[in-house]
């Protein structure tokens, strides 16, 4: 390895680690205390334009965060749309993306991604990724279950399955 090729990659990893440390990377899991969060909310079938908290006051909220370039996420809303009129009189569901609108994106785009994949409840976007540094998530899709309190009592990275999904949803809402 030249003098270079080192100096670059020390400094990579200098920067990563300082990255983590302004995100406060205390660990895989925080207790959501950097929530509540607010987010701007997107007009789209469920969810209105405005200002939308992250979790929802006063009830158990499943905090879903995806992106719309995300085939994970796709997978993820099929398992979503499907358990949401099961659960819908009980917990909140909140999907938020990270991505930045503007350029290529719009909001019209997400609102028909949102459309297209049948979301039916709160859709918000958080291009300073405010969400998942509040509940320390490492990648997308990433699930937090709060209680009607907001503190988290269930995460997942990655694709959840309905019966994990179902079984977390029950033991939050059992309580």
């Amino acid at each position: 390895m030249n003098r270079r090729t080192a100096v670059a990659t020390i400094a990579g990893v200098s920067l990563t680690g300082g990255s983590v440390f302004a995100l406060g990377g205390a660990g895989p899991f925080n207790d959501g205390d950097g929530l509540p969060v607010r987010v701007e909310g997107i007009d789209a079938p469920g969810s209105d334009a405005g200002r939308l908290r992250v979790p929802r006051p006063d009830r158990p909220t499943l905090v879903d965060c995806f992106a719309t370039w995300c085939g994970p996420c796709d997978r993820q809303m099929e398992t979503l749309t499907a358990l949401y009129p099961e659960f819908e009189d009980r917990l909140d569901f909140v999907s938020v993306t990270n991505e930045r609108v503007g350029g290529g994106l719009s909001r019209a785009d997400i609102a028909d991604w949102w459309a297209r994949r049948d979301g039916d409840w709160a859709v918000g976007v958080d291009p300073e990724s405010a969400v998942m540094s509040a509940i320390d998530a490492d990648g997308l899709p990433y699930l937090v279950l709060t209680d009607a309190e907001g503190v988290v009592r269930w995460r997942h990275s990655g694709v959840a399955s309905g019966g994990r999904l179902r079984s977390a949803f029950e033991a939050v809402l059992e309580g």
